[in-house]
């Protein structure tokens, strides 16, 4: 049995709970299948409910919600925006990001790229597909000549047939996981880390980038300011869940990191 499966069992019987109230196995294995793609998906579930339930007790201790009512995606915005004040990003930050991440703002960016699929299926633990795919990837990196073979031998896409190739690709050609992994950079040959999608893990090789044209900062503004919004309310609620955390006596999940799908 690898560590990752180690771990999953071990968590597996390990009792939930936040503040004397259990989270049960039935309501864990219902939240694992929003976790399919990450390293362990039984803690990443445990701890996304335990996360849920620790908002859900301070909504109830604000008198937001009844002691034994369900918190629902209206009663956690009504909460965090109770809780939390996030600061708009201002003109000056948006043309910071603007001048500091220039591949970001160009259209029309063509990457040559391949990759090796390794898909999810029901048949095989995830686990033991995500460490062939770790393996394989380790394997490529060393001998990065080997990676067209290794496509032909144990891609699980039609592209295996010419050695992984996906000839050229423009953003919107391919879904946001990939794509952010193939834009979102300038590297080229084997990235060094597997690509997660909801069809399984990729290992990616870019062969050559075309630079596209600049887009006008005023295009783009308003787009920027969303996001740095958001990346500063992400940052907020992973510190208003960790100072919660610390304050409550959690047992089978270590939420010390605050991380989880409510905060991401």
């Amino acid at each position: 049995m690898s560590t990752i499966e180690q771990s999953t069992a071990a968590s597996a019987i390990q009792p939930l709970s936040v503040n004397g109230v259990t989270i049960d196995a039935t309501a864990i294995d219902e939240e694992l299948t929003h976790h399919a793609d990450a390293p362990d998906p039984h803690t990443a579930a445990r701890h996304a409910l335990a996360i849920r339930e620790l908002l859900r007790q301070r909504a109830h201790e604000l008198q937001m919600i009844g002691a034994d009512a369900t918190l629902d995606d209206e009663s956690l915005d009504t909460l965090l925006a109770r809780e939390l004040t996030v600061p708009s990003a201002t003109r000056d930050d948006c043309e910071r990001y603007y001048t500091s991440h220039p591949a970001n703002f160009r259209r029309n960016d063509i990457v040559f790229a391949s990759h090796i699929l390794f898909a999810v299926t029901e048949q095989t633990p995830l686990a033991l597909i995500r460490q062939k795919a770790e393996a394989t990837l380790q394997q490529v990196l060393s001998t990065p000549a080997s990676f067209e073979d290794a496509a032909r031998d144990l891609s699980n896409c039609p592209s295996a047939k010419v050695g992984g190739s996906l000839g050229q690709l423009l953003r919107g050609d391919s879904v946001p996981e990939f794509e952010r992994a193939l834009f979102d950079t300038q590297d080229t040959g084997v990235l060094p880390r597997l690509v997660n999608t909801r069809f399984g893990f990729h290992i990616v090789r870019v062969e050559r980038r075309v630079d596209g044209e600049r887009l006008a900062f005023e295009s783009v503004e308003a787009d920027i300011a969303r996001f740095l919004g958001e990346r500063v309310r992400h940052k907020a609620i992973q510190q208003y869940v960790s100072v919660l955390a610390s304050r409550a006596r959690i047992e089978g999940a270590d939420l010390g990191a605050a991380n989880g799908p409510l905060v991401q």
